[in-house]
């Protein structure tokens, strides 16, 4: 991640002082911080800069006004790609933090919606029509994120005594 780069420049000195695995359990604490951070945005139905999500439109006639469909879809979009299992903390080492989602399925989801994709499934099934998805920021670092990882990293430099 690109926006990384702001708080690994801030704090590179400091980090360079640190021990390997010092550095790797850091890493390990700010992924775990920010998959927190973008689960909980993702339940909220936000993009990173605050904005919500564009709405789902209605699928066919049964999805609009007043049906009973509506009732088991009226929940947030991606419910099942905010949870813990799926998205999460891939690697942690002295050097990088990667976060995203675990299974290959959920990260074809994702991204469809992150770039605003024609829906993958249609394609594999002749006849079917092509789903053009508005892009829906899934991961993205906020204002708060950023903070909140400067401020990991200056908590445990001071729990080191640095």
């Amino acid at each position: 991640m690109s926006d990384l780069t702001a708080v690994e420049a801030w704090a590179g000195a400091v980090l360079a002082q640190l021990e390997p695995g010092q550095r790797r359990q850091l890493a390990r604490a700010m992924g775990t911080d920010l998959a927190r951070s973008q689960r909980s945005r993702i339940k909220a139905n936000l993009n990173p800069d605050g904005s919500a999500f564009e709405p789902r439109k209605p699928r066919t006639m049964r999805d609009k006004k007043g049906s009973l469909r509506r009732q088991a879809a009226a929940g947030p979009m991606f419910a099942k790609l905010a949870r813990a299992r799926e998205l999460g903390v891939l690697e942690a080492t002295g050097d990088r933090v990667a976060v995203g989602f675990r299974r290959a399925s959920s990260s074809a989801i994702a991204r469809v919606h992150q770039f605003g994709l024609v829906d993958l499934v249609s394609r594999d099934q002749p006849g079917s029509p092509r789903i053009r998805y508005p892009a829906r920021r899934l991961l993205g670092l906020t204002d708060g994120d950023r903070d909140a990882l400067a401020d990991r990293v200056l908590a445990h430099v001071s729990v080191d005594g640095r």
